[in-house]
């Protein structure tokens, strides 16, 4: 039997150039949506889903971030002198996130319905063992302030391959194993996420909710509306 997921990667070391003048003296997870710090959602998410190991990757404005998490002693930093994308930024994490399998997290959304982290494991532990990876997606129409298409089509077994009108959410669970093969130093989770697909290993999840992109300032807004209940 697979070790039970008990650890969570939580992305917040981006530059933010898309929030434009709101991040010129402030890390985007900082940014407030509802009175709340971004980093301070997507940490609440984690507390409800009681994960024991929390690690934040921090890069620009690092500092900042460190002191707003001062005297947390279930958070660790994984500080990163270079950004390392979203796979070299795991990778480097791994000492502090132990052994088995790990949630990932972005710090840039809020969500509405289910705690995403609960639909993962739910998810996780009825999946069978040729699951490597499990990413947490909703259609186009409930994917609020996201100006992109979609990512993945869902297949009647539950496998995701690309294409189709389903946006990843930046919220999965898996095997992080595999991002330790990559001779790049920097790479993103794109390339893990075809080599698991490849191997039949990559799944998905819908979220029986709404979920709001918060990388822009136009998404402020809209997040605060999903968060009072008026999509």
């Amino acid at each position: 039997m697979r070790p039970a997921p008990n650890a969570l990667m939580l992305f917040a070391a981006g530059l933010g150039t898309r929030m434009g003048a709101l991040t010129r003296d402030r890390p985007k997870p900082l940014i407030e949506v509802a009175g709340q710090p971004l980093i301070d959602h997507a940490l609440a998410l984690a507390r409800q889903a009681v994960i024991d190991r929390i690690v934040v990757n921090t890069h620009y404005l690092a500092g900042q971030i460190a002191d707003h998490l001062a005297g947390q002693p279930d958070i660790a930093l994984s500080h990163e002198q270079e950004l390392l994308d979203t796979g070299g930024g795991l990778r480097a994490a791994l000492p502090l996130l132990g052994a088995g399998p790990v949630f990932t997290l972005n710090s840039d959304a809020v969500w509405a319905g289910p705690n995403p982290l609960e639909t993962l494991r739910t998810g996780w532990a009825e999946g069978g063992a040729r699951m490597e990876a499990l990413l947490l997606l909703v259609p186009r129409a409930q994917a609020h302030a996201h100006a992109g298409q979609g990512d993945f089509a869902l297949g009647a077994d539950g496998r995701l391959t690309r294409g189709g009108d389903l946006v990843y959410t930046g919220a999965q669970l898996l095997c992080p194993e595999g991002a330790t093969v990559f001779a790049d130093r920097v790479f993103s989770l794109n390339r893990l996420w075809d080599a698991i697909a490849a191997r039949g290993g990559l799944y998905g999840a819908i979220h029986p909710g709404a979920w709001c992109d918060v990388g822009h300032p136009e998404g402020i807004a809209r997040a605060e509306a999903l968060l009072k209940g008026r999509t």
